[in-house]
């Protein structure tokens, strides 16, 4: 994610992370809610996040990444704080390499949006606040 705005541009657009958080940011001051911010390149340091969210936080937006296809402890942080959870992807994996057709995260998450850009995070806030 924070690499966004760099990595494969085609694929994932010119916007940046500090453009993605300005763009949630406005969306929540909208909806009348706050959020938080959280990035990171390290599998613990995600697994931690999630963990620290328990007990103080209504719902958690993800894009675990290529973590997707590899993290059982994503799914299984996820899973212990039962929080609900919406897996995001800028794009839509399932059109895209085999590998990246699996998600383990998914089987703990409410939904799942993908392929619909930057605004897919909009998406995922408003179903959250059920609108």
């Amino acid at each position: 994610m924070n690499m966004l705005g760099i990595r494969e541009p085609e694929i994932y657009g010119h916007e940046t992370y500090g453009d993605l958080c300005s763009m949630l940011q406005k969306e929540a001051d909208s909806l009348g809610i706050s959020v938080e911010f959280f990035q990171s390149n390290h599998e613990g340091a995600l697994v931690d996040a999630i963990q620290s969210a328990y007990g103080k936080m209504d719902g958690i937006v993800i894009n675990p990444g290529a973590y997707t296809h590899t993290s059982v402890a994503l799914l299984d942080a996820v899973k212990t704080v039962g929080i609900p959870t919406i897996e995001v992807h800028v794009s839509d994996p399932d059109t895209r390499e085999a590998f990246r057709k699996t998600s383990y995260i998914r089987a703990a998450c409410v939904k799942t949006v993908k392929g619909h850009g930057l605004p897919g995070y909009a998406e995922a806030l408003r179903f959250l606040c059920g609108k």
